[in-house]
């Protein structure tokens, strides 16, 4: 792994608000990322550098803290930090009852970057393009298919003649366990949705962990801005779309609004939103036809 795979590969913690404003008292650095503004329990991702700092602070922290609540606080960021740096290991470590793959996903090409990061249990390819789908507000309305080491993988129901002239492998069969690197190692893989759009996700597998106990499946970490609304007509599309509704007085602008439900804002994205659209799944075309 270089250096700069190592600063991007990050691990999610969970932490209370009370553990937050303690790491961010002793690691002022973090703060921003910390969500300090947000109660109870928040997920936060560090890369395993960013952890061992924290890890080694905490524990340094915690004889000079002056109440016994901050001392409680430290050590449980100190063993959450240690379960995390230990948590990722090779897919073969991992029992297929226990196992976690995370991902981050990209849609590429486009500037400022959206983006979101998940992990999902072992399940086929059709059902990581239903994540894909939900986590980054897609709403199924097209074709798609996904390209891995050159060969593509799609659904033989829905591509119908060109899953043969195409050689597609079916989606439907193939699992993450039986393409991803037995190692763990990263690995990354293109999802294009929407033929005519032509959006075209990089899938970034980061490695896999143990699933959390009591913790629920799939789940969306994180990411940044709001997904492009379904016919935009690609980056260049979606450009003149952010342009127009900018604009208060292009004539097309109150037409835009209308389109989208009245009102878009590229910049917001929740992930507990996300996350409740990935467990509620899509509906099935093959059942609706």
């Amino acid at each position: 792994m270089n250096n700069g795979q190592k600063l991007e590969k990050r691990f999610p913690i969970r932490l209370t608000e009370a553990q937050r404003k303690f790491v961010a008292e002793v690691l002022p650095k973090f703060s921003e990322r910390l969500r300090l503004d947000e109660p109870n329990e928040r997920i936060v991702s560090f890369t395993l550098d960013e952890l061992s700092v924290i890890h080694q602070q905490a524990r340094n922290a915690i004889r000079h803290a002056d109440s016994g609540m901050k001392r409680t606080s430290l050590r449980h960021v100190q063993y959450t930090t240690e379960r995390a740096i230990k948590s990722f290991e090779g897919i073969g470590a991992i029992a297929i009852r226990e196992r976690i793959y995370q991902f981050k996903i990209v849609l590429k090409n486009i500037k400022p970057t959206i983006w979101r990061r998940i992990q999902v249990r072992d399940c086929t390819l059709d059902k990581l393009h239903e994540r894909i789908q939900t986590a980054m507000g897609w709403t199924n309305s097209h074709l798609h298919h996904f390209q891995i080491n050159d060969k593509l993988y799609g659904d033989p129901w829905l591509l119908n003649q060109n899953f043969v002239e195409m050689n597609y492998t079916s989606s439907r069969v193939t699992t993450l366990s039986k393409i991803l690197p037995r190692s763990g190692k990263r690995f990354h893989f293109e999802y294009e949705y929407d033929f005519g759009d032509c959006w075209t996700h990089e899938v970034l597998f980061e490695g896999c962990l143990r699933a959390e106990p009591g913790q629920r499946y799939p789940l969306c970490l994180e990411g940044e801005r709001a997904c492009p609304p379904e016919d935009a007509g690609g980056i260049s599309g979606y450009e003149e779309f952010l342009a127009v509704i900018a604009d208060p007085d292009d004539e097309e602008h109150e037409q835009f609004l209308t389109w989208v439900g009245g009102s878009f804002d590229p910049e917001v994205f929740d992930p507990e939103k996300a996350t409740k659209r990935m467990r509620r799944g899509l509906p099935d075309w093959r059942k609706m036809a």
